[in-house]
């Protein structure tokens, strides 16, 4: 089970997030089908969205991380909702690349860096909270580091990973996020950089066995932390059949009509890949409500 940890300095300084996201990167990686390298672009921008939306004060508020770079692998999604509950999908589940300089996962490869980062945040207003940078690595922590400071002017530090198995499944996933608050001091930015300093990966720090709340200890030692709160995030998709005939209603009487000249219409949710089908006689019922 994912669990996941949000804490705060005694000193009302900053906050922390970390997650153990192993299962729902599992969960998607078995859904999606995908390669090595578009499971770690995908697993690290769900344990994000899940570390960014469980910052969301709303019920019903909900949270879309969007980037693509002109890789191969296309734009990858993730959206989260208050809870941390997660869905996600990349356009290209299989791309094979070689590894990195590093010897790891070329991530930046799969991605690209030649594009943006896209948060959308729908808070119950008119309109939603659309805010974009450039994407600065393609590693995608490096680019919410780089979001949060242009964008939302919130000094932060993301770290994300995804340790994948020879048989593509996810040995480890997760990440953390800290954000420093309007009550930090001077000091506190230099504080927040000797804490991390020498830190391992995260997933170096999961297959040890660290919890999330461990992590967020570890990675702030010269914080006293305090917990807010903690969750079991899972991944979690949200269509039904209503859902997917309202979006077939919305694409207008003409192309229901065309529709209907097949025996059977498919359906396939981008984000859990269950297929929804619909006959001749029930996509005319659709055209009759369209009408309306």
């Amino acid at each position: 089970m994912a669990t996941s940890v949000r804490c705060i300095s005694v000193d009302g300084t900053l906050t922390v997030t970390a997650i153990d996201g192993t299962d729902i990167v599992n969960r998607a990686a078995e859904i999606h089908k995908t390669s090595a390298v578009t499971s770690a672009a995908l697993g690290r921008l769900l344990c994000a969205a899940s570390l960014m939306g469980s910052a969301l004060k709303g019920k019903d508020d909900s949270l879309t991380l969007r980037i693509n770079g002109g890789g191969p692998a296309g734009t990858v999604m993730a959206v989260s909702d208050s809870e941390g509950n997660v869905r996600g999908y990349v356009q290209q589940p299989v791309v094979e690349l070689p590894l990195n300089k590093l010897g790891k996962l070329d991530v930046a490869g799969a991605v690209g860096k030649n594009g943006f980062v896209t948060v959308i945040k729908d808070l119950g207003l008119k309109d939603p909270y659309v805010g974009q940078t450039p994407i600065v690595s393609g590693e995608i922590a490096e680019d919410l580091t780089a979001y949060f400071a242009s964008s939302e002017q919130i000094p932060t530090v993301c770290a994300l990973g995804v340790l994948v198995n020879p048989d593509l499944t996810i040995k480890a996933a997760g990440g953390f996020l800290i954000q420093l608050l309007p009550t930090a001091q001077d000091d506190t930015i230099d504080k927040v950089e000797r804490s991390i300093e020498g830190l391992p990966s995260v997933t170096t720090l999961l297959t040890q066995g660290l919890t999330p709340e461990e992590i967020c200890r570890r990675a702030l030692r010269l914080f006293d932390l305090e917990v807010l709160d903690t969750a079991s995030p899972a991944y979690r998709c949200r269509c039904s059949r209503e859902k997917v005939e309202a979006a077939l209603i919305s694409t207008g009487k003409e192309e229901l009509l065309e529709m209907a000249q097949q025996q059977t219409t498919e359906v396939q949710c981008q984000f859990c890949d269950k297929v929804y089908r619909f006959s001749a006689d029930e996509i005319r019922a659709l055209v009759r409500h369209a009408s309306k």
